[in-house]
């Protein structure tokens, strides 16, 4: 049995450093020629089928407001190798540029939404508006995965997780458990 670690209070506005539910992504969104990304750090998936996800998408961000009227947008996963592009983005205001110009991002046309994937990411998700019931109170969209793209390889890429104050953990060391694994406890 292991041992007990002797823990410390924490100011609570800290749990996030802990809490964070995944990886840092960018949203891409497009509406009315007018297209922009942002950096994310609090969504959800909610379920698999349909592959349903939440995000909290801060009504003073430009992209609120692009993805609330096209309904739309793209999860884009990027990797350590987009680093300064993931902050730079996250302190950047597409009211004031043109962000795929300034960080140098490749949009590519999506097969099922109008928003662009950005070419450099590791994988796209593409997103429909699924329930707007929470939008107006707390900022929290659910979208259906409508279009999944990922290469095989790297299975399990260095993705960012965000701890807060500019400072990021790196995934991608994978521990399994397989022999472990019950899959009828999907059900």
């Amino acid at each position: 049995m292991s041992k007990s670690v002797k823990k410390s209070d924490l100011p609570v506005h800290l749990a996030r450093r802990y809490l964070e539910p995944g990886p840092i992504v960018l949203i891409s969104s497009a509406w009315q020629g007018e297209t922009n990304i942002m950096t994310l750090g609090w969504h959800t998936i909610l379920e698999f089928a349909p592959s349903l996800i939440g995000c909290m998408i801060s009504a003073g961000n430009h992209s609120f407001e692009l993805v609330r009227r096209s309904g739309e947008c793209v999860i884009n996963l990027p990797t350590t190798r987009l680093t300064d592009s993931v902050v730079g983005i996250g302190n950047t205001s597409g009211n004031e540029i043109d962000k795929f110009a300034h960080f140098g991002l490749t949009p590519e046309t999506s097969a099922r939404v109008a928003a662009p994937r950005i070419g450099e990411c590791h994988a796209h998700f593409e997103c429909r508006l699924y329930d707007d019931a929470m939008v107006e109170r707390y900022n929290f969209f659910i979208f259906e995965i409508v279009k999944a793209q990922a290469p095989t390889r790297p299975k399990h890429p260095e993705t960012l997780h965000y701890t807060g104050e500019g400072v990021f953990m790196v995934a991608g060391k994978v521990i399994s458990r397989r022999r472990l694994f019950k899959p009828e406890m999907l059900v």
